[in-house]
Formats: C-alpha cells, structure tokens, sequence
C-alpha cells in the first residue's frame, strides 16, 4: 500500500481492516489528505483476503468525524479549479466506500457530522455510543447536497427523516438516530469498541462468499428495477453453492463444530 497521511490509522488483525480518522484537534473533520487516502486504504483492503470486515472509527473518543476540516477551505477550495479537485477527491472516496465489496461499519463515539455522517451512511452498519451526536448542518452554511449522497440518507431513514434532519438542521442524539433507523445499535458511552470488535470478528468468522452475496443482493434491491442486475445477485448465490466453503459449513455442522472458511 502506497503512503497515506498519518491522519488514517491503519490496522490489519484477526481478519478485520481498520480505519482511524487521527485529527483530534478538530474532532477528525476529514482533510483533503483523508479523502484522497480512503480509496487508498479501501483498495489495499479490498485486495487483501485476511481481511474480512473493514471498520471505521475516529481516535479519541469524541468524534467519529465532524465532517469536512473547514480549515481547509480558504486554500484547498479558493478558486473553481480548486474546487473540483477536491469534490474529485471527496467522490472518489465516497464512491470507493459505497462500492466496497466487503462489509463496513462505523464505530461512533460522539459527533458524527456533515461528511462524517456522510462516510457512516456509507457504512453497512452503524453502532454508536449513547452520548453521539447526529447532523447535517448544511442549511446553516449555505450548501447543497447532491442527488447520490440524498439518496444514500433517503435509502437508510426515508423521506420524513431525511427532510427533518437537512430542514433543521439540528443534532440529533443517539436514541433518536436509532428510532428513525440511522443507526443499528446504541451502546453506553466506553462500550462501543469492545463491542464492535467483537462484533467484527463475529462476521469475519462467517463465510465471505455468503456475506458477499447478502450485500450484493441487499443493494440491488434498492435500486430502480430496470437498473438491477439480475445476473449478478445470481452469480453471488450460485458462486457460494460451488464453493468449498459451502461444503466446510455443511460438514462443520455435522461435526458440531465451528467452521474454517476460506472465501473460496
């Protein structure tokens, strides 16, 4: 894997990749350097068959993200050149999250905001600590969010929800986020990493091609009819019944014990 910014906390342990947004200064608001880092960090992640589960997390214990570093601003988006440079860089890492292959979660203690919550709608699972923070406040800055990044938000909460949250404005609090369906768990502040590593390993333990085709299969569904890819949720289903890991399961229940995949 090529040099990313220290800012990205990069491990690799017990079948899982993980992913620590280190910029604490500014409650890990994301620098150009960490945009441009993420499909770094995703492909060699991706290419990478001990890794199972990718996780998201944000050092310190205060933010998962705050989103966007503003800081930034006035030089990295100070001119139109500029700015599609970096937008380039923000969809690319968006694009390389959303197209990830193996599953995502995002680890949240504390703010979660603007393109950090970006990134954890990214994510396949959301497990959040109860004292988090949830918001988009691009109504008190101005800005406009386009089609894609909506559609990722409407997807998750639907409609209602997504209008309240951009409409307002507001933060949001962990159980809040939990009953509109933002989030999967809600855990007491100290717990969250335990758990989510423990989690983690629970679905690195499971057959990949399995969980593979469950995703590929989930996202499909969301999308237009005429835009599903039929021969492909197909494929996925038919790749884990020719798999050896199909017949391991199959033996390992009989022999009551536990399973040894190799996601092939």
């Amino acid at each position: 894997m090529e040099t990313v910014t220290d800012q990205l906390v990069i491990d690799k342990s017990d079948g899982v990749g993980r992913i620590t947004f280190d910029n604490q200064a500014r409650r890990n608001a994301l620098t150009y350097e960490m945009w441009c880092g993420l499909p770094v960090v995703l492909e060699d992640f991706a290419g990478d068959d001990g890794v199972r589960v990718i996780v998201l997390a944000g050092a310190g214990g205060k933010a998962f993200s705050a989103g966007a570093d503003i800081s930034e601003f006035a030089k990295k988006r100070s001119g139109e050149d500029a700015v599609a440079i970096y937008d380039k860089a923000v969809g690319l890492a968006t694009d390389a999250l959303v197209d990830a292959k193996k599953p995502l979660i995002a680890q949240i203690d504390g703010f979660c905001v603007g393109g950090g919550l970006g990134v954890a709608m990214c994510c396949d699972l959301r497990i959040a600590a109860a004292d988090s923070r949830f918001a988009v406040p691009a109504a008190k800055l101005g800005l406009g969010y386009k089609i894609k990044g909506l559609k990722i938000l409407v997807d998750q909460v639907g409609p209602a929800a997504a209008k309240e949250i951009f409409f307002t404005a507001r933060q949001f609090d962990a159980q809040e986020a939990y009953d509109m369906g933002l989030v999967n768990r809600v855990l007491p502040p100290g717990e969250v990493a335990a758990y989510v590593d423990d989690y983690a390993k629970t679905i690195a333990g499971n057959a990949p091609l399995t969980v593979l085709a469950a995703k590929t299969v989930v996202n499909e569904i969301f999308k237009d009819t005429d835009a599903r890819d039929l021969d492909l949720c197909q494929k996925v289903v038919d790749d884990c019944f020719a798999s050896d890991d199909y017949q391991e399961g199959r033996k390992a229940f009989m022999e009551k014990r536990k399973p040894e995949f190799k996601g092939c």
